[in-house]
């Protein structure tokens, strides 16, 4: 018994130890836990083996090495668990969250750090509390929400403070003084920042330091003290790079590229970035890659380097979109989580309500699976006959005569409507501004304008209420812009005034604000006389959820996205939206927008359709209607198709005969796309290279990490006619 008290005890040290030394010494802070857990294994402690293996699941958190950090948290949860240890598994679920968030699974990220949140409240633990509300934070404030992040900022640091750690104060400082700089603010920015250093020097975390350092080089960045924010960030890495803080070293190797490429060092630029891909792709650092993607793609195209700016952009692309993806609904979700404990915590006293948040956040675990599967299924049934109606309709609209053409017109926009309305509900990761880009192309800009009038004129008559539409005659035909973004803003803004618009009217008014070289400024005004929006109401009016109770009845509800993607949407012009509201008399929505004035869309010339002709293709397509629609495209272009129903048939074919391209459809019977492209590609035959395009509906089908290495692209339903020719010219 003496015997195993005294290791109990060593193993106690051990565990403070290796906790302790983390902020100097990780690679001590290991090998000390790791000899906790070889004393625990052998008399048998499931609680100290458990405390072992989650000590052992942070410094590898930590490290970046996420698969061992998640190995050791899950071994602890199963040790916890067995011995109903509450708290040893919010330790574990922590480190996993982590992992989680810092390779962009968001939703994932959210789940963990609300079960942990939750247990960490029960038993007032400040500590981690702070740590969790920190993390969520950081969630949040990716996701483009600042005033939650702000808020679960604020949370850190009160809670931080009741347990009197310096060291958890000053790491919230960090973000936002990073918030501070996105208001315009640099000068309480650089206050905050300090105060971060300061408390760092105190404590002796250095680990810490690092990252202080490196905000106070944002700020100095941002203040065009470019020699200040170098030898900021060059501290930093140099620190990152001793503890192996890769996290860290990503995301300050990527602002040094940035810095270079600001004061001119494009060749200095290009090669750190190269590096920080390079690195994103070794650790896992999605977001940190596919930013550095996109900045190589926008310098090689300045240089009209159009190889190595397509091989970036397409980097760029699949990363972005894999990030993007993985995060549909489930992130909705879990903001919705989030709010309840956010409620939870400033009241205190609702324990019955937080045990109803486990038990739904353990059934919301159960059911991830079946979510998922709803919305590939949702995504495939809805955007594959879609996708039949707006290729017929451009085909019709070919030879079409005048009065058809106009019918065309309105169905064509009438079904962007309807896909809008769908990619609000499938692709709401769009919210966050780095993970949108713009699509600009000549557009006619009075007839967009006339078009949005025609498609909510019927739901303005039908509450007997009039949408005028004022257009300035100084304006020109065609500008510049994506189509389809400004027709979700208007759309959601227009809907949204006669939804709540009981009489009187709802006025477009758009207005040349000033006008230089081949730029103009428009300024857009929606005007109602609807119930208004009284000012408690008016400063979360576009956070991602919110709708106002004070407007709310079972008439008019909604999902509270609208006006948060209108707000990201003008973000990404360059702009931002006002409101001016008062309850009862109406509100006025306003915004500018800088575009360039242009001439007539230029639409594929039936000439360069000659650069396919002759070429030949598989076609795997089972819906009768689509496989009709592509096979009368192509004809048109030249392109000889093999036409097949199943992925087991695309396979027989490929190993026949030699095409140039496959156009693969994901959902299929007898066997799937995935595989079929699999076996293509890693069996002999001829098309072993021959590029194999996805052809899909399903919104979730690029996150098959196993899989989605054997496509060259995907092809998303509705396909778009032009981005179809582009991508087989250009394979």
């Amino acid at each position: 018994m003496d015997k195993q008290n005294t290791t109990l005890s060593k193993i106690t040290h051990l565990l403070e130890q290796s906790y302790k030394v983390r902020i100097n010494d990780l690679q001590e802070s290991v090998t000390l836990a790791n000899e906790a857990l070889g004393l625990s294994e052998e008399i048998g402690d499931k609680e100290f083996i458990g405390k072992s293996l989650n000590m052992l699941s942070l410094f590898n958190m930590i490290s970046g090495n996420g698969s061992e950090a998640i190995s050791f948290a899950e071994k602890a949860i199963n040790c916890f668990e067995s011995l109903e240890d509450e708290r040893g598994v919010a330790d574990a679920k922590y480190n996993i969250a982590g992992i989680h968030y810092k390779t962009n699974n968001y939703h994932l990220g959210m789940i963990y750090l609300i079960d942990a949140l939750v247990i960490y409240q029960k038993y007032e633990d400040w500590h981690n509390q702070s740590r969790t509300q920190k993390s969520l934070g950081t969630i949040y404030e990716i996701l483009g929400d600042e005033n939650n992040a702000s808020e679960a900022y604020r949370i850190a640091i009160e809670t931080a403070k009741k347990c009197k750690n310096k060291n958890l104060e000053s790491n919230v400082y960090n973000p936002m003084s990073g918030i501070l700089l996105k208001k315009n603010k640099p000068k309480e920015a650089l206050e905050i920042i300090n105060k971060s250093i300061a408390l760092k020097l105190e404590t002796g975390d250095e680990r810490g330091l690092a990252f202080a350092i490196y905000g106070r080089g944002k700020v100095n960045n941002y203040n065009k003290n470019y020699e200040k924010a170098k030898a900021d960030y060059i501290e930093a890495l140099s620190i990152h790079e001793k503890y192996n803080e890769v996290f860290g070293i990503g995301m300050t190797k990527h602002k040094l590229a940035q810095l270079y490429l600001e004061t001119g060092e494009k060749e200095r630029a290009k090669t750190a970035l190269k590096e920080v891909v390079a690195f994103g792709e070794k650790y896992n650092l999605s977001r940190t890659k596919f930013k550095s993607s996109h900045l190589l793609y926008e310098i090689y195209r300045g240089e009209n380097e159009h190889q190595k700016a397509l091989q970036y952009l397409e980097s760029y692309l699949i990363e972005k979109d894999a990030s993007i993806n993985s995060q549909t609904l489930k992130v909705i979700e879990n903001y919705e989580r989030i709010s309840k404990i956010k409620y939870e915590q400033q009241e205190e006293n609702l324990k019955r309500e937080k045990e109803a948040i486990i038990i739904k956040e353990k059934q919301a675990e159960e059911t991830a699976n079946m979510r998922q599967s709803f919305l590939s299924a949702m995504s495939h049934e809805i955007r594959t006959p879609l996708n039949a109606v707006t290729s017929i309709i451009s085909m019709l609209k070919e030879r079409a005569d005048a009065d058809d053409q106009k019918l065309l017109t309105s169905l064509q926009f009438s079904s962007k409507n309807l896909m809008r309305i769908i990619n609000d509900i499938l692709d709401f990761s769009k919210l966050d501004s780095n993970k949108m880009q713009l699509e600009m192309h000549s557009v006619n800009f009075k007839e967009l304008i006339n078009n949005i009038r025609e498609t909510y004129l019927g739901m303005a008559l039908e509450k007997g209420i009039a949408l005028n539409v004022q257009i300035d005659e100084g304006l020109s035909k065609f500008y510049m812009l994506d189509e389809t973004k400004l027709f979700q803003i208007l759309g959601n803004l227009v809907s949204n005034a006669i939804k709540y618009t009981n009489k009187g009217s709802v006025c477009i008014d758009i207005e040349l604000m000033s006008s230089a070289a081949k730029k103009d400024t428009i300024s857009f005004s929606i005007e109602d006389t609807g119930v208004g929006i009284a000012k408690q109401d008016q400063t979360k009016l576009f956070d991602s959820f919110y709708i106002p109770t004070t407007i709310t009845t079972r008439n008019n509800g909604g999902t509270g996205l609208g006006l948060a993607i209108v707000k990201k949407i003008v973000e990404l012009y360059g702009s931002s939206v006002t409101l001016t509201s008062e309850k009862g008399k109406g509100s006025i929505f306003r915004f500018e927008l800088e575009l360039e004035r242009t001439t007539a869309n230029i639409q594929i010339d039936q000439k360069l359709t000659n650069q396919l002709k002759g070429k030949t293709a598989i076609l795997a397509e089972d819906n009768e209607v689509n496989a009709l629609v592509m096979g009368q495209l192509l004809k048109k272009w030249g392109v000889k198709i093999e036409r097949v129903k199943n992925g087991y048939d695309a396979v027989k074919i490929a190993k026949k005969t030699k095409v140039d391209f496959i156009l693969m459809d994901i959902h299929m019977p007898e066997m799937n796309g995935f595989d079929a492209a699999k076996l293509i590609k890693d069996s002999p035959n001829d098309n072993q290279k021959t590029p194999i395009y996805a052809l899909t509906a399903d919104v979730t089908s690029v996150n098959n990490e196993e899989y989605a290495t054997y496509f060259d692209g995907f092809l998303w339903k509705p396909l778009q006619i032009d981005r179809l020719f582009d991508t087989l010219v250009n394979q």
